[in-house]
């Protein structure tokens, strides 16, 4: 039974990643680009001084009627730690945004979802097969994955057992998860400012320190680039295809542009003019694509770190304690826990918000027990199962929200070009 789940599992993921998600989100990515006249790049200063003009790591408290735009984007960041089309889900979320029974501000793709389909049936169920995938995929299995990954790090940096590490993951998230909204904005505007600098500074430290091999990283990153096979080897016959494939797939995995989670976050914003807060989600996946992973990048180049055939925070630990000892263990698992718990925090609100819409405020208490059970088992075990479904549902929650930006594509561009660029 298992193994005919698991080929199931395995023929789904296949066909998403490697035909139609990876023409899905390249080819709406481009036509948001050309739409919005590159809207990435004409707003991209004024988006960074929207950044440090809200930066406040002790701003307002967010309630029913929202948070400030920073605790959207760091609550967005939190869950991301495709640019254009990450900014068209920021507008959509803030324009269809609504008040739910509570009085609270909610959003998120379910409701741009509804509105972009003309037929009502349709529409709902769509809306309905995106709420069921990300609670899946983020909120149950993503929680596992990032669990395993603080588990696995403390277990290498300090030899703590993983199950007691998820113990102390699990209660600390089960705390923020029982204080809502005003804890969870709380929380990540002041986590993510301070886990970025120390990942930042951590990095820039060994840049220093292998300063002779920077040039010769940045030529691995082009050739990788443009010849996949010298990146992976000959023999595995990699080809441009592949690489794509893996790139779109653990793109969408970091940054989230175009997957349907962050608008969540970003729907909650109390700003004046939805195309606002677009400008400042793009800056969101600039952080973490331009800045956070090509530091990570270039630590593993320069440090000799990729022919060991490690991946994920072990390859990261790897590469630290060339450069620092045993002490690069420390940091990593210290900065891991900083990433993977606040994704933790984040990805729990955005299955909170779809959770809510499709089974009511009783629902989350529910909903709540189970993640927190989820981080907890997904501590001390990796099971591959759960690592491929959660890959499926990642894929199968794009779909929906694609076809919907794609459908509101004119609403966007109406409410983009109505101002002129500053």
């Amino acid at each position: 039974m298992m193994d005919m789940i698991s080929n199931v599992v395995s023929a789904v993921n296949s066909f998403l990643w490697d035909y139609a998600l990876l023409f899905l989100l390249c080819g709406t990515g481009i036509y948001y680009t050309f739409r919005l006249r590159f809207v990435q790049v004409r707003k991209f200063i004024p988006g960074i001084k929207r950044l440090f003009g809200n930066f406040n790591m002790k701003g307002e408290k967010a309630g029913k009627d929202g948070m400030s735009s920073f605790q959207a984007l760091t609550t967005a960041i939190a869950a991301q730690v495709g640019t254009g089309t990450i900014y068209a889900e920021a507008v959509l979320a803030q324009k269809y945004k609504t008040v739910d029974a509570d009085g609270q501000v909610t959003g998120g793709p379910i409701y741009y979802i509804r509105a972009a389909f003309k037929d009502g049936k349709f529409a709902k169920f769509m809306a309905g097969f995106f709420s069921i995938a990300i609670i899946l995929a983020l909120g149950f299995m993503g929680n596992m994955v990032q669990s395993n990954s603080i588990g696995v790090s403390f277990e290498n940096a300090f030899g703590v057992d993983k199950f007691i590490v998820g113990i102390f993951v699990a209660s600390v998230a089960a705390f923020i998860f029982i204080g809502g909204v005003k804890r969870i904005a709380s929380v990540t505007e002041k986590l993510v400012p301070f886990m970025a600098l120390l990942y930042i500074i951590g990095c820039s430290i060994i840049l220093v320190m292998r300063v002779d091999m920077v040039g010769e990283a940045f030529r691995q990153i082009f050739v990788m680039a443009f010849n996949p096979q010298a990146a992976l080897g000959g023999v595995i016959g990699v080809t441009i295809q592949k690489a794509m494939r893996y790139g779109v797939a653990r793109g969408l995995f970091s940054n989230e542009a175009g997957m349907g989670s962050t608008p969540h976050a970003h729907a909650l914003a109390k700003v004046s003019d939805p195309e606002d807060q677009g400008i400042l989600a793009m800056i969101g996946v600039f952080i973490d694509t331009f800045i956070i992973l090509t530091l990570t990048a270039m630590v593993i180049l320069t440090t000799g770190s990729l022919s060991s055939g490690l991946t994920g925070s072990e390859l990261a630990q790897l590469a630290f304690n060339s450069a620092f000892g045993q002490f690069g263990n420390i940091f990593i698992a210290i900065c891991m826990l900083f990433f993977a718990f606040s994704t933790i925090v984040g990805w729990y609100f955005f299955g909170e918000v779809n959770v809510k819409a499709m089974f009511g405020k009783k629902a989350v208490t529910v909903y709540s027990i189970i993640v927190v059970l989820f981080v907890l088992i997904g501590s001390a075990l990796k099971v591959q199962m759960v690592w491929d479904l959660s890959d499926m549902f990642n894929g199968l929650m794009v779909i929906p929200n694609l076809l919907a930006l794609l459908a509101l594509s004119g609403t966007v561009a109406k409410m983009t070009n109505k101002k002129k660029d500053s």
